[in-house]
């Protein structure tokens, strides 16, 4: 999808659909409508008045110009009360138009930017959620048939404004960068076991780190155990496929300082091993990855916008699979921190790797860390698949982050760490034990990856219920969502502009 500014004429340019807004507090068509309207005379008007046309929020009518304009046809949105708009509705109502014109099979659309001189949103915003909120909705994961039935794409998008600011322009590269990164992660999710294992997880890190100057470093197997990395080794000894410690480096600034970290739990299946899944949906494990995904989706967008902040990515990648070599329930393995743990179940393997790949993170010089997981099937009992769950041992930072995600439309709910909770994964032969058993286990999932952190300022997203959609929405399709990049992305822009609070 390309985007372009135009100041044609709006009732002479040329497009497959023509996209306007309406506001359900107006009586009567506003601006380019309005112009539209009269050319079509006053047919808008009379839809309005005869309530087919009401305002309401993401409704949509689509209205035939019968050539009393040169558009064939005229898609009205609802745009909801003038008071209540802003940029997040902006990103849903321009996601709903996309979901409309790809039914519609249309090529190039026109639009008026939603919400463009609205008080309650900044030039930039307008433009950055319509080019996110389109890009979202335009996508659709190719697959594997023979023949590509991939669905349709639109391939322009004409913005109508006469003499687009600087705000508009960056506004419009902001937004697809968000999108694209947000596309990324949701097409290494919606990848099948075979065909995203951690190999092909390192090559699209390289793939990211070359395109945009990064640094990198993929650690084998053998590099593990020379950095005594058990617990990762531990998970991936019952698979075939090698391990992956994926590394990347985008240095914002001139010294390796103050570095925000993303650490991205990359199972690229998990069977559950010795302690093997039910049969049924285990063939949604595929997504046991999208920690990892959303990050190197953030660090594509990162690697585009060029934000002034230091980022480490860490992606400890590997499968989970049952075999004689597996690791077992009972045993105690040794993670890169020397800290021991006592394994009850192989099912809680996410956190053992993540274990690891936090340890490494500070290593490597991380201030802060965000480690994001599909860690536990209890965060969807608690919070469904509406709200990612947020854990932390500094509130500074958890606030910081929150205000990003509420920027980038996304959310979280954020859990306790009560000290009585930690009492459920003590264990009596080694320092820790990798589940707490049925209860409250979100929390002590969490509590495990704390004790790796330690004193550095860490927060834990718990996107197990978030990362995939059994149903279609404006902004996302079935499969892989990219929840979360679109947050990451916007920390390190917070990060990058205003630094990092002491």
């Amino acid at each position: 999808m390309k985007f372009e500014f135009t100041n044609q004429f709006v009732l002479s340019i040329e497009a497959d659909l023509l996209v306007l807004g309406h506001f359900s507090d107006s009586k009567k068509p506003e601006g380019k409508l309005a112009e539209v309207d009269q050319a079509m005379n006053g047919a808008i008007s009379e839809l309005i008045q005869e309530e087919e046309i009401s305002g309401k929020i993401k409704e949509t009518t689509l209205v035939h110009t019968l050539g009393k304009i040169t558009a064939k046809r005229v898609l009205v949105v609802g745009l909801g009360n003038k008071d209540k708009f802003d940029q997040d509705m902006v990103r849903e109502v321009a996601a709903v138009a996309t979901k409309v014109a790809k039914k519609l099979k249309a090529n190039t659309v026109v639009t008026c930017p939603f919400g463009i001189n609205h008080p309650n949103i900044h030039e930039h915003h307008v433009t950055h959620s319509l080019a996110e909120g389109m890009l979202l909705a335009n996508y659709a994961f190719e697959g594997y048939r023979l023949e590509k039935e991939k669905g349709h794409e639109i391939k322009n998008v004409l913005l109508l404004s006469e003499n687009p600011s600087d705000e508009l322009v960056y506004g419009i590269e902001c937004g697809s960068a968000y999108a694209e990164g947000t596309n990324l992660a949701r097409d290494l999710v919606n990848a099948p076991g075979n065909k995203m294992t951690p190999t092909d997880m390192a090559n699209t890190a390289v793939d990211i780190a070359d395109r945009y100057g990064m640094e990198y470093e993929i650690l084998e197997r053998e590099d593990m155990e020379r950095l005594g990395m058990g617990a990762l080794l531990a998970v991936a000894q019952g698979g075939e496929q090698p391990p992956k410690m994926i590394v990347m480096k985008y240095k914002g600034r001139d010294q390796w300082d103050d570095v925000l970290t993303f650490v991205g739990k990359g199972l690229t299946f998990d069977s559950g091993g010795i302690s093997i899944k039910p049969s049924a949906g285990m063939d949604e494990m595929k997504m046991d990855m999208g920690g990892g995904a959303a990050v190197l989706g953030a660090m594509e967008a990162i690697g585009r916008l060029k934000p002034k902040v230091n980022v480490l990515a860490v992606i400890p990648s590997t499968e989970n699979m049952p075999s004689g070599s597996a690791y077992k329930p009972g045993d105690v393995i040794t993670t890169m921190s020397g800290k021991t743990v006592e394994i009850l179940s192989t099912d809680a393997e996410g956190r053992l790797i993540l274990a690891d790949g936090i340890t490494y993170a500070k290593k490597l010089g991380a201030s802060r860390i965000i480690d994001l997981a599909t860690l536990t099937g209890a965060v969807l009992v608690a919070l469904g698949n509406v709200t990612t769950a947020s854990m932390t041992n500094n509130e500074d930072f958890l606030k910081d982050f929150t205000k990003s995600v509420k920027k980038a439309g996304e959310k979280v709910w954020q859990l306790p760490t009560f000290d009585e909770y930690k009492e459920q994964i003590k264990s009596q032969i080694a320092d820790l034990k990798n589940t707490g058993g049925r209860f409250a286990g979100s929390i002590t999932a969490g509590l495990f990856l704390e004790a790796f952190a330690e004193d550095t300022p860490w927060i834990h997203l718990d996107i197990a219920g978030t990362a995939w959609s059994d149903k279609e929405t404006p902004t996302t399709q079935k499969g892989g969502t990219g929840v979360m990049v679109r947050s990451l992305i916007q920390i390190a822009k917070h990060y990058g502009k205003y630094g990092m609070n002491k």
